[in-house]
């Protein structure tokens, strides 16, 4: 099992609705946890980093490694 950690901007509900919606969707997540305050979102499951960002440059998000700056 894999937890993924990345930065990602979260700004209004509807970003973060759109982020939920697209993590629900990569295949073997187990679980996931947003922390808006400071854009950090982390996917637990049998999930790699570029299934999570490719996921979330499908609603046209970027994401970044949590730690990469």
């Amino acid at each position: 099992m894999a937890v993924v950690e990345l930065k990602v901007g979260m700004h209004c509900e509807r970003c973060i609705k759109a982020i939920k919606k697209a993590i629900k969707t990569i295949d073997d997540m187990e679980s996931y946890q947003l922390d808006t305050e400071i854009n950090k979102v982390t996917v637990t499951g049998n999930v790699t980093p570029e299934e999570v960002v490719k996921a979330l440059q499908k609603i046209g998000k970027t994401a970044s490694s949590w730690g990469d700056d």
